[in-house]
């Protein structure tokens, strides 16, 4: 896949916004498809599609559907393979796949940061409203 067909996923956040999360890809942040790269991220030969329904606890409908959006995505490949009566199905993280889904775990990775410094200890929650204390009341 050339350059030109990659999406723009996982930029930080511009000094004006801090809390942007531009990197925060819709595609990806969804719970099941959230699953199914973690799961092909830990098998980089892909997996059959049995093993990622019973990995992602998905119906074969909801599998299917979650794989059409990453595979439109370009984030990941479809092989077919008519071996013995039945066909089979195996899913891969595609190169481009990969740094995407990377770069996606990083910016997660920030947000947590972010969450941990900017959270006031419990005690100071009040005092550190909005305009401090006066006038202000809990709704």
């Amino acid at each position: 896949m050339s350059a030109k067909h990659e999406r723009k996923v996982g930029k930080p956040a511009t000094a004006k916004a801090a809390h942007d999360y531009a990197g925060i890809d819709r595609v990806m942040h969804e719970k099941a498809r959230l699953s199914i790269l973690i799961a092909l991220l830990s098998r980089p030969q892909g997996a059959l599609f049995p093993e990622l329904k019973e990995l992602c606890a998905l119906t074969d409908g909801n599998l299917n559907r979650h794989l059409a959006v990453l595979h439109e995505a370009t984030l990941i490949e479809v092989w077919k393979s008519q071996a013995g009566p039945r066909s089979k199905t195996r899913v891969q993280l595609t190169e481009v796949g990969r740094r995407q889904f990377l770069a996606y775990l990083a910016e997660l990775e920030r947000v947590i940061r972010d969450a941990r410094v900017d959270a006031p200890a419990p005690e100071r929650r009040r005092r550190n409203s909005v305009g401090g204390d006066a006038g202000w009341v809990p709704a």
